[in-house]
């Protein structure tokens, strides 16, 4: 890109230059014109702050121009969630003024409807806490009886993306952003790679279904790989992925053209063949079997944290999962929610758009069976699902999660402009291609701060929005922390929308009617 906008400048001064001699007589105007569009390119060239300005010179200008003079509501309201309530442009306006340090007000107060359906808010006590008195850095430790080495999480992290899906700088921005703030990063499915190594950020180590890192040559599990790279400083957490919320029920993509011959040789495939990741796992075939491979893998990591992902599908499935702990006395140290309005690089639309339970319907329903079943002090709970700002922690917690992850959120810090372009290896930004002309504009030393500071300003927020409802431990979220209105006249909390079990109900024989027909179908050793 460089060298096109030098070629292309010098040609332009050429033809300005004879254009200016032979048919115009205004030949110092347009000289002075082109001049001065050379060195905005220069200018754009070698400033580190913008990658589409270093990227596209010039021409890359024009995003911030047409969005300054586009209508303001389109702005705000241009998107849907999958249930159709409006997303507010402003989230990715905060993320961005967050990871710039810049400005975190905004004028005219609510840009909602409030009478809108699906309009939600939160609770806020007369009596708030002091929030310069509060832990501004509240942490979960992760790691339940059978863990040696605990963790001490954040309670935002970085959700799955892989090296591969995501660039080598982008990964490398990311990992430092979470070496700088002190939080982890999940290297998604691709495995791990130098660039997840090269700044020292903690890592959850994702083992998809395609067992990238810790694969033999026929492509099944190999324990003996997975300990040549669990041992490594870095990993703090393995996690188990069994579905992600982008395309539940299917496995991992990788376009051919982002299959570099580098990302092939860490994943022990060939390269520049389109890569699907197998739909389901070939290291166990049923509950009790998941298990039993959280604990072996527990095991072979010298006794590191050790979880699953998955998006709620069947629900007999899970409660199967449940009866298959309690048996063996056995529990991962976390379980992670996805939704099925995950986001991804590369998924089928139906898949997308119509497979999974969103994350507040699984959350929600994952934290009534640990109630249930009375194991929920053995598991923490991660969730991700477009979780965005302090708010959106908030009502995530409140439903029963520990911890919250977030990609696109930790994305746009990066710099994503939303291009849409993840599949096609064409991203403006540098930050999900592998094209080196476009990586290039991407400046890790810049990014990974921005990175940091979004992950600072935004647990900031969650803080003093807890402050604001008068509590001081996150733990103290209910659901009936959270009201939102269904209708134009009627309003319900979260308790009212997804009732909250009583402590091992499920093993009481006190099993809600809308839970006994699933219970009944779920089994330890098999899924259905």
């Amino acid at each position: 890109m460089r060298r096109k906008f030098v070629l292309g400048s010098i040609s332009a001064v050429v033809v300005f230059t004879l254009l200016s001699i032979f048919v115009w007589s205004g030949f110092w105007f347009f000289l002075a014109l082109s001049l001065i569009f050379i060195g905005i390119g220069i200018d754009d060239l070698v400033q580190k702050r913008h990658t589409l300005w270093r990227n596209f010179p010039v021409l890359g200008r024009l995003r911030w121009i047409m969005e300054d003079l586009r209508p303001k509501m389109y702005q705000y309201f241009v998107e849907s969630d999958m249930d159709g309530r409006p997303i507010n442009r402003m989230d990715r306006s905060t993320i961005y003024q967050r990871a710039k340090k810049e400005l975190d007000t905004m004028p005219f107060g609510t840009q909602f409807d409030v009478y809108q359906e699906g309009y939600e808010w939160m609770t806020h006590s007369i009596a708030p806490q002091d929030f310069l008195k509060m832990n501004h850095n509240p942490r979960v430790i992760v790691g339940n009886k059978d863990c040696k080495q605990p963790y001490s999480c954040s309670v935002l992290n970085i959700s799955a993306m892989s090296f591969g899906a995501l660039s080598k700088a982008a990964v490398q921005a990311l990992n430092g952003g979470a070496r700088i703030g002190g939080f982890a990063h999940n290297t998604g499915e691709g495995g791990i790679s130098p660039y997840h190594l090269m700044e020292g950020g903690d890592l959850i180590w994702q083992i998809g279904t395609g067992y990238f890192g810790a694969r033999d040559e026929n492509g099944n599990f190999s324990f003996e790989k997975f300990r040549d790279n669990v041992n490594r400083p870095e990993v703090k957490m393995v996690e188990i992925k069994i579905s992600q919320g982008a395309k539940p029920g299917h496995g991992g993509i990788l376009p051919a053209a982002k299959n570099t011959p580098e990302i092939a040789s860490i994943r022990h495939v060939k390269p520049y063949v389109t890569i699907f990741s197998p739909p389901y796992h070939t290291a166990f075939s049923t509950p009790r079997g998941l298990i039993e491979f959280v604990q072996k893998l527990r095991e072979a990591s010298n006794g590191r944290p050790v979880g699953f992902k998955l998006c709620i599908g069947h629900k007999s499935e899970f409660i199967g999962i449940c009866k298959a702990m309690i048996e063996m006395d056995t529990y991962p140290d976390f379980i992670n929610v996805d939704g099925g309005e995950g986001g991804t690089g590369a998924a089928p639309q139906e898949f997308s758009n119509y497979v999974g339970a969103p994350f507040m319907d699984g959350l929600a329903f994952v934290e009534n069976m640990l109630r249930g079943f009375n194991i929920r002090h053995h598991i923490k709970l991660f969730t991700s699902g477009k979780i965005f700002s302090g708010f959106h922690m908030i009502r995530a917690i409140s439903l029963g999660a520990d911890v919250c992850m977030s990609a696109r959120g930790m994305m746009m810090a990066l710099g994503c402009i939303q291009a849409r372009q993840c599949n096609k290896n064409t991203c403006p930004t540098g930050i999900t291609t592998q094209n080196p002309q476009l990586v290039k504009g991407l400046v890790v030393s810049n990014k990974k701060v921005r990175v940091a500071n979004y992950h600072e300003e935004t647990v900031k927020s969650f803080v003093e929005l807890l402050g604001a409802a008068g509590i001081e431990n996150p733990r103290e979220l209910t659901r009936s922390h959270i009201y939102r209105r269904v209708f134009m006249n009627e309003v319900r909390t979260l308790e009212d929308i997804y009732p909250s079990l009583e402590l091992g109900c499920m093993l009481n024989n006190q099993i809600p009617e809308k839970y006994k027909d699933d219970f009944a179908k779920a089994h330890p050793d098999r899924w259905r």
